[in-house]
């Protein structure tokens, strides 16, 4: 052997080393492997987070609901009829409220003679034998706007001039744009923003059908519309979203392709704030911004106060006033610790440390369940939550802060979910503070969803200006949905009063007038 002038001790301290960089390069190869196990799982996997959790071991809470014998008999065939005549019901009652056309169907002339003595026949009764839906097309037609003249008869015949007079016609809704009416562009503006049709799309059905509807022309349209009435209209409604005392903050990212100092490859984001499931007068706004720095929060959220459900983003944490409280996020919690069992293979996630953490998580969304069922008032949920929710609460972070610093495994799954609980903490107790509060930001994360499919569709805005005319009209649409109004109907309805100086207030979507035409 080749002497390289090396000790026994520096030897072993070179293999020691090398140990230890390849210790180090298997957990790099875990936590990858980890990583596309999960990304797997997301892409073809159930969504459900409670699904990992293997439901024949026992609970970790001594509760009557463990007494629940899965082999109990099923309902008998009694109710299942009683529950299917139900159904039935509601569907006809759902049926009820469309037009109804009947078609009465008879016998020839010549079949309606009696085959006893061959008299003449009378219809005595009539019975509806089946329902269907009928689908009538849309239909697009010209409305011309005549203008009538008007002089004088006498002056016509007996003076040397002829005073004359017009009738006043209404101005077009965008000046230069002819064609383009209230309900064409409630259409256009409901397809893209409801429906998640691209413009591109609605052009393409335009040509089939001879209107001549650009894309660059309808893009036009929706701008200036948003420059003319929306942007206005749109602060009417973050004016009533900050006059809440609890709110919910999201975001997502959006491509803008053209916009002044930054490339097309960087990322722009759209925020979303809506009001909470107590609020009479729903609100969910969307407001575009060209990053994801937390003074755009802070900016648009000047003058509320209160509190604000969020998930982990440090920017809500840091960069708000005092005077708005931020509360995190239960189902983000328990989110982690799903994604860690996803990461293992499956005779693995049974003893896992990670399932306790879940069921922590899983017991708190039950008792909220249970909250709700029992239909709670705020202050009766306020102390249901301090007497039962509250001590298992401090249980659990109490077991991730033991096992974070007995077990530092930051670069794994299990070692991020830890992060993440002990990290939380301040803010996830928050959600004991007031009895209206909820226990996750599922309501922003779900107002996001909407923007998230159209985004597929469409891709990408063009300009800033675009965007946030995209922004102003999801918020019409979803602050329409959430207020029980169909968008193309408010839209529609927006776009005829609006325009006329029909002031804000009188067109908010909780308004006798938009209940009574929209809904």
């Amino acid at each position: 052997m080749e002497n390289t002038g090396k000790s026994a001790v520096q030897w072993q301290e070179i293999v020691s080393e090398k140990d230890k960089e390849i210790a180090e390069l298997r957990k790099q190869v875990d936590w990858f492997k980890g990583q596309f196990k999960l990304l797997q799982s997301k892409q073809f996997g159930p969504s459900s987070e409670k699904s990992v959790e293997l439901e024949e071991q026992t609970s970790l809470f001594n509760e009557p609901e463990t007494l629940a014998d899965p082999k109990a008999a099923e309902p008998d065939l009694e109710q299942i009829v009683y529950k299917r005549k139900k159904q039935a019901g509601k569907r006809e009652l759902d049926f009820s409220k469309l037009p109804t056309e009947q078609i009465v169907h008879e016998l020839p002339e010549g079949e309606q003679v009696c085959p006893v003595c061959g008299g003449k026949m009378h219809a005595c009764g009539h019975e509806v034998v089946r329902r269907e839906l009928r689908y009538v097309p849309a239909q697009y037609k010209v409305v011309e706007h005549v203008q009538t003249a008007y002089s004088c008869r006498n002056c016509e015949k007996n003076a040397l001039a002829t005073p004359m007079k017009k009738s006043e016609v209404p101005a077009g809704l965008i000046p230069g744009s002819g064609i383009v009416s209230p309900s064409l562009l409630a259409h256009i503006l409901n397809n893209k923003y409801a429906l998640a049709l691209p413009l591109y799309r609605q052009e393409q059905e335009f040509q089939r059908i001879g209107v001549p509807a650009s894309r660059q022309t309808m893009a036009n349209w929706v701008i200036a519309t948003h420059e003319r009435w929306f942007e206005d209209f749109f602060q009417r409604l973050r004016s009533e979203l900050l006059s809440n005392e609890i709110l919910h903050a999201d975001e997502t990212t959006l491509t803008v392709l053209r916009e002044d100092g930054r490339k097309a490859t960087q990322k722009s984001y759209v925020w979303v704030y809506r009001t909470s499931g107590d609020s009479e007068r729903p609100v969910v706004l969307y407001d575009y911004q060209p990053s994801r720095a937390g003074e755009h929060a802070k900016a648009f959220l000047t003058g509320f106060s209160g509190f604000l459900h969020t998930d982990g983003y440090e920017a809500y944490h840091c960069k708000l006033p005092p005077d708005i409280t931020a509360v995190g996020c239960w189902a983000h919690t328990r989110r982690k610790f799903t994604d860690t069992l996803k990461t293992l293979p499956k005779d693995a996630r049974e003893k896992h440390p990670a399932q306790t953490g879940l069921r922590y998580c899983n017991k708190l969304f039950e008792l909220e369940a249970g909250y709700t069922e029992k239909r709670l008032s705020f202050q009766e949920r306020f102390q249901a939550r301090k007497e039962y929710s509250f001590p298992i609460a401090e249980e659990f972070f109490a077991w991730a802060k033991n096992e974070y610093d007995r077990n530092p495994v930051p670069k794994s799954a299990y070692g991020a979910a830890l992060t993440y609980a002990v990290k939380q903490k301040e803010w996830l107790m928050h959600v004991f503070l007031d009895g209206r509060l909820e226990l996750s930001n599922n309501r922003a994360e779900r107002a996001v969803r909407p923007f998230a499919v159209g985004r597929k569709n469409w891709l990408f805005s063009n300009t800033p200006r675009g965007a946030s005319a995209s922004a102003v009209a999801y918020s019409i649409v979803e602050t329409a949905k959430a207020n029980g109004l169909r968008p193309f109907r408010y839209f529609q309805f927006l776009l005829e009063r609006l325009p006329v100086g029909t002031s804000a207030d009188d067109c908010a979507p909780w308004n006798d007038a938009a209940q009574d035409l929209c809904r």
